[in-house]
C-alpha cells in the first residue's frame, strides 16, 4: 500500500517541494512530480536549477526524451511517466493513478487556496485506511 506523508505549514509550497527535492529526499529515489499548472511547472524548473548552491537538482519534464534516465521528472499528467517510487503532489486533487506509487508526499502551505484542499485530501487517504505521515514545516525544511 503507498506511504503517505503530508508536510503542511509551508509558507512557499513550491520552494518546500523544491528543498525537498534538492536534499530531503532518499538518495537515488526517483521522483515524479505531479504539477499541471504551467506557472507551477516553470516556476519548479527555475527552484531546481539554483536549489543547491553548488549546482542543480537533477531533473526535466516528463515529454523529454532524457526523463527515463533521470530522477526527477515534472509531469503535466502521470498516466506516461516511467517512475513509480515517489509522487509528489502538486495539484489540489487527488493524483490520478496515486496508487501506484511506493511513496506519496503531498506539500501544503498556509494559504487557505492551498489548506482546505490539503485537508480534504488528508481525509480522502484516511478514510481509505492509507498510512499517514504528517510534519510540520513551520519549524523548518523537511
Amino acid at each position: 500500500m503507498t506511504r503517505i506523508s503530508f508536510f503542511h505549514g509551508a509558507s512557499d509550497r513550491l520552494q518546500a517541494a523544491a528543498d525537498w527535492l534538492a536534499r530531503g529526499r532518499e538518495p537515488r529515489q526517483r521522483v515524479v512530480v505531479y504539477i499541471p499548472a504551467t506557472d507551477d511547472m516553470e516556476r519548479m524548473d527555475r527552484l531546481l536549477w539554483t536549489a543547491s548552491p553548488t549546482g542543480f537538482t537533477p531533473h526535466c519534464r516528463s515529454d523529454s526524451p532524457l526523463a527515463a534516465e533521470t530522477p526527477i521528472v515534472l509531469a503535466a499528467a502521470i498516466d506516461a511517466t516511467q517512475h513509480d517510487e515517489c509522487l509528489v503532489n502538486l495539484s489540489h486533487e487527488i493524483p490520478p493513478g496515486f496508487a501506484r506509487f511506493e511513496h506519496l508526499v503531498e506539500v501544503v502551505s498556509t494559504a487557505d487556496s492551498d489548506r482546505i484542499p490539503g485537508r480534504e485530501r488528508f481525509r480522502f487517504y484516511r478514510e481509505r485506511g492509507y498510512a499517514l505521515e504528517a510534519r510540520d514545516l513551520a519549524g523548518g525544511p523537511a
